[in-house]
């Protein structure tokens, strides 16, 4: 009688060592975060075995992620590279981090316990980034330098093996913690250090695309949050102080953001107009994902600096070249669904349910941050940040305050 107890308690144990696995992962190892995402997945699933546990399943944005993923299909198959191109479609599987979230954290304690723990793995990639960016020491590390550490340290990449990775985990990350740090019945004072660590990483990282989707989220915040017009000025100052009176080189990259002859807005710009054509060669199915990969040197324009890339730093772009209108529409419904039933739960809480509004002004938020980023840089395709993407954006799907349904089985 005694071994049902037990086992129970041992699967609690392997739970919790995954879930932490899972979030350590997030900020320092992709290869550990999707181990761990995939053993929870799977012990999710077997749960659902059982007709109650079915029963009380969530599948939020069900139906246009189903499409999408019929359409990447559909594309992958068309496009005469079948293999290569399932292949390169295949982190669409992380949407699975959206299904177990939804359905591990149905306690208010367990998601805030989740997002903190997310915010302080998040700190130590930013800190490592802060190091790597503050003593960086050149292309050569020297003698005793750990060279895993300083290697391309100019600009802080944390533990991932470019900066624009730590940059889209750290916009996600802050945005989605931000109604911690701000006046207000959901701010937590402890919270404020880490957070600020976070912010440090991310100016660290010179990334101008993600410090752009990090001011769109905030905008999206304070349009709910107390002082905003106070906040507003502050901010503004401090960028207008940065611009004038800030270290060289962040005052440099601040000022180039407006600069169309910049050299990497050219390069983009380039990469945009040769999508386009590229596009309409496969107008309704695209050229199937990797086809930028594959394709892109044969109609490259003659200004273009890259002759062959792998991405044209935009996600929207990107879908349309790869999976073409259809697909591009598919991804577009997952977004509209989602901020349609985001912000419609938003005007239906109750009162008393701050720690609820502020987990869904968060993902409002973060997802903001990440579509605007995605618009310079191909972000759904980088599998740490579009994994932390998923997370987040299963936070408004989490039961409200005396809430018995939080939300309908499948939407």
């Amino acid at each position: 009688m005694a071994v049902e107890p037990a086992l129970r308690s041992g699967a609690g144990l392997a739970h919790r060592v995954l879930l932490t696995a899972f979030v350590l992962g997030l900020g320092f190892s992709i290869s550990l975060s999707e181990t761990a995402l995939v053993a929870l997945a799977a012990m999710w699933l077997w749960r659902l075995r059982d007709p109650v546990a079915r029963h009380a399943a969530h599948w939020p944005l069900l139906w246009p992620v189903l499409v999408f993923a019929f359409v990447t299909a559909a594309s992958a198959l068309s496009s005469g590279h079948a293999g290569s191109s399932l292949l390169a479609g295949r982190n669409l599987w992380l949407v699975i981090a959206l299904y177990v979230a939804t359905n591990e954290f149905r306690e208010e304690a367990a998601a805030e316990r989740f997002l903190a723990c997310l915010g302080l793995v998040a700190a130590g990639a930013a800190m490592v980034g802060l190091v790597q960016s503050t003593f960086c020491v050149g292309p050569d590390p020297g003698h005793g330098v750990p060279e895993w550490l300083f290697h391309k340290c100019f600009r802080a990449r944390g533990f991932f093996s470019i900066y624009m990775t730590l940059a889209g985990v750290l916009n996600i990350v802050l945005l989605s913690t931000l109604p911690w740090a701000l006046p207000g019945k959901t701010f937590r004072g402890s919270f404020v250090p880490v957070w600020l660590i976070m912010l440090g990483g991310l100016i660290a990282t010179y990334t101008r695309g993600a410090w752009i989707g990090f001011l769109s989220g905030v905008l999206t915040i304070l349009s709910h949050a107390r002082y905003k017009w106070w906040l507003l000025t502050a901010g503004f100052l401090i960028v207008a102080l940065t611009v004038l009176a800030g270290p060289y080189e962040l005052s440099y990259r601040l000022r180039e953001t407006v600069n169309v002859h910049d050299t990497s807005v050219q390069e983009r710009v380039q990469m945009w107009h040769t999508g386009f054509v590229m596009w309409r060669q496969h107008p309704w199915l695209g050229a199937g994902p990797g086809g930028v990969k594959r394709e892109y040197s044969k109609f490259a324009l003659p200004l273009a600096i890259k002759k062959r890339t792998g991405h044209l730093h935009n996600t929207p772009l990107q879908i349309l070249v790869e999976r073409g209108l259809f697909g591009l529409l598919a991804w577009l419904w997952i977004f509209w669904a989602f901020y349609q039933q985001a912000i419609g739960r938003l005007r239906h809480l109750v009162n008393g349910a701050d720690r609820y509004q502020a987990r869904i002004l968060g993902s409002l938020a973060a997802v903001t941050g990440f579509l605007v980023a995605g618009l310079t840089e191909y972000n759904f395709g980088d599998s740490e940040v579009v994994m932390i993407a998923w997370v987040v954006m299963a936070l408004p799907f989490l039961p409200a305050p005396n809430e018995k349904l939080a939300c309908s089985p499948i939407r």
